[in-house]
């Protein structure tokens, strides 16, 4: 799921960052590839749960609050991908009072 992987990407790089870590500092720690974690922060590529449990561990933050940000997140978006405006023509039709400016 390509929003899923976007978000994840976002959370890590925001973790990343709120620790004042470069990519290569992550990548040494996690003994992941530099060009493959600027990938997955990018949404491009997916992280298997071994490799998601390593950036986690070098970033010192539990998979359970990268998972759970990255839910929220998603959530979010969900509902505003689901969401429809509705019209004055929809309100009346409903049977809702629509106020006129006078």
């Amino acid at each position: 799921m390509v929003l899923f992987r976007r978000q994840l990407g976002d959370v890590l790089r925001a973790q990343r960052m709120e620790r004042g870590m470069t990519l290569r500092e992550v990548s040494a720690e996690a003994r992941v590839s530099l060009g493959y974690i600027s990938e997955i922060e990018r949404g491009q590529k997916e992280a298997s749960s071994e490799l998601l449990a390593s950036l986690c561990t070098a970033l010192e933050v539990t998979l359970s609050e990268v998972l759970r940000e990255v839910s929220d997140a998603v959530a979010v978006e969900e509902a505003a991908l689901t969401a429809t405006p509705i019209t004055v023509g929809a309100r009346v039709a409903a049977g809702a009072v629509v106020a006129s400016a006078a």
